[in-house]
């Protein structure tokens, strides 16, 4: 039996900047980090030659060609395993339309119990090329490419998209405690809401070309706001994150909606630098960004909502259980 744990993410700046066909010809960037809430991937050999899919649905199935969740068909098809296993996920959060990452950590965590199933060790940075290729150019999901990496890399990331297709990744090189300061300005209130965010995608990639200078600027502000925190200046990524918000609105009409921005209104006047809908927006999670000494104040105002509390996740995607009978 494998048991994989992979992270959960939370973009703070530069999303939508990596999605290709704006990097390749302008170059993005984003700051990005992971944290403690975790996506499962259970692997266990069968007696039998079936394979046995667990997740909110149950499958039973004799071919890799005939399984319905698209993401476990495309690990197994990648790693070669094509019989003879039953495969659970299970996740800290609800398992799509939260904004935090979860499809790509779940394509993440499937290849790494796959391959550690088939006795292999695989670096993150393959981990999370293959992910890519799995969503974007084998099921052609509208999304970019930072959500791999930091689910294979974890920890505080400054992610640059090269306009080659290289991908540089740097860990932000501050203390743990720096880290833990940084990140106990971080809150996470539940909408309310899940949503699909493909409909946001599409739109939102459809519309590149007409946001290049919004994008531009997105990829700005990642630059800004690691520079911030090399100079510990970490309310600054509160500023960042309000104009980070205020730009990636008019990216696609169904990132926000009334609901949304009274919502962060009400924190913002509550004593919060800034803040965002995590992931494409409509629901899900919104992060905000407040100093210690208003939080009291904010949650008292978003009271309506649950708060998600999580700290940074230092590691990636990792095997946590494994007893291979190979």
């Amino acid at each position: 039996m494998i048991i994989s744990q992979t992270p959960l993410r939370v973009s703070l700046l530069g999303g939508g900047t990596d999605f290709r066909d704006f990097f390749l010809k302008e170059g993005g960037a984003v700051l990005t980090l992971a944290i403690n809430k975790y996506v499962y991937v259970i692997l266990k050999e069968r007696f039998d030659d079936m394979i046995y899919i667990n997740y909110s649905k149950k499958e039973i199935v004799s071919s890799v060609f005939e399984i319905q969740h698209e993401l476990v068909r495309e690990a197994m098809r990648k790693t070669g395993i094509s019989k003879g296993v039953e495969i659970t996920t299970l996740s800290d959060v609800p398992s799509e339309g939260t904004g935090l990452g979860s499809s790509s950590s779940v394509t993440v965590g499937l290849l790494n119990a796959m391959y550690a199933y088939l006795g292999m060790q695989v670096p993150a940075e393959r981990l999370a090329q293959e992910a890519c290729e799995i969503e974007i150019d084998i099921l052609n999901k509208p999304i970019g490419v930072q959500d791999q990496f930091i689910a294979a890399f974890g920890d505080l990331c400054f992610i640059e998209f090269h306009t080659d297709g290289n991908i540089s990744i740097t860990k932000v090189p501050l203390s743990i405690e720096a880290k833990r300061v940084l990140v106990s300005n971080l809150l996470l209130f539940y909408t309310n809401r899940t949503r699909k965010a493909d409909t946001i995608l599409k739109e939102q990639k459809a519309n590149i070309a007409d946001r290049k200078d919004e994008l531009c600027r997105l990829r700005d502000l990642a630059y800004e706001g690691y520079q911030a925190l090399l100079r510990g200046d970490f309310d600054r990524i509160g500023e960042l994150l309000h104009e980070n918000w205020l730009l990636k609105r008019r990216l696609a009409s169904g990132v926000s909606d009334p609901q949304i921005e009274e919502m962060y209104e009400t924190a913002l006047r509550a004593g919060a630098l800034g803040g965002k809908v995590a992931g494409a927006g409509g629901g899900g999670f919104l992060l905000v960004y407040c100093p210690r000494e208003k939080q009291n104040a904010v949650r008292t105002a978003l009271s309506q909502y649950r708060e998600l509390p999580f700290m940074l996740s230092r590691d990636g995607s990792k095997i946590i259980f494994n007893i291979n009978s190979y």
